[in-house]
């Protein structure tokens, strides 16, 4: 298992293998897991954070605090971050480059796809706007990952600050589906929010942090669910 403080020796040993000239798009096609899928996880959140900072034209300090809030980078390892996101701004490839190589590298569990568009939500909101060329971005994403309408909305419904979670589309479940069916929903969720399993997904150790804000989120929705049919 890959701890907190050796991902980034491995992203700073896989950056030292590029050529002069290279950018991050060559770097995914050596990328094989395992382990690299953690350092992978790890570079795509970057990559594809600095590509949709154009979307809306600007990068906020408080989206670089929110991708600091999921990743835990040492001091010592600051560099290598920058490194990567100025590779990311800086290369020809577009979004779409990277989201094909991502989604060729995980397409054995779509549910690292998924937990890659919830680090990406979470920096998209982070400045407390939500820009109509973010949404165009993140669908386009989630489109070449194929994650679905159902999980997108329920990303979307988790995390856009313009009205308030929808349970059912939080859980990922339609209105009229059985207090059953949402309690099914509700114990994935959390099954799937375990920092085991996220990690034996690829995600590593340092992004598990987006499991709490799930957990909250997914948590509120059953209880109002089951609350709504008790009364």
């Amino acid at each position: 298992m890959i701890g907190p403080m050796s991902i980034w020796t491995r992203i700073a040993d896989a950056l030292s293998a590029l050529a002069s000239g290279e950018g991050l798009s060559a770097l995914f096609d050596r990328l094989r897991p395992p382990p690299e899928k953690s350092v992978a996880f790890t570079i795509a959140v970057i990559a594809l954070g600095a590509k949709m900072a154009k979307a809306d034209g600007e990068v906020t300090r408080t989206e670089v605090a929110a991708f600091r809030q999921v990743f835990a980078i040492p001091p010592g390892d600051e560099a290598n971050a920058a490194r990567v996101f100025n590779l990311a701004r800086q290369d020809v490839a577009g979004f779409d480059a990277y989201a094909r190589k991502i989604r060729s590298m995980f397409r054995d569990d779509s549910r690292v796809l998924v937990d890659l568009m919830e680090g990406l939500f979470h920096i998209s909101v982070a400045d407390g706007r939500w820009h109509p060329q973010e949404e165009a971005f993140l669908k386009d994403v989630a489109g070449i990952f194929g994650v679905d309408e159902r999980s997108f909305r329920s990303l979307r419904a988790r995390f856009v600050p313009d009205a308030e979670p929808d349970p059912y589309e939080v859980l990922g479940i339609d209105p009229g589906a059985s207090l059953d069916a949402a309690r099914a929903a509700w114990k994935q969720a959390v099954r799937d929010s375990h920092p085991d399993r996220m990690m034996a997904r690829g995600v590593p150790a340092e992004a598990v942090k987006l499991a709490e804000r799930r957990l909250v989120a997914v948590n509120a929705a059953w209880e109002a669910i089951s609350s709504q049919r008790a009364a």
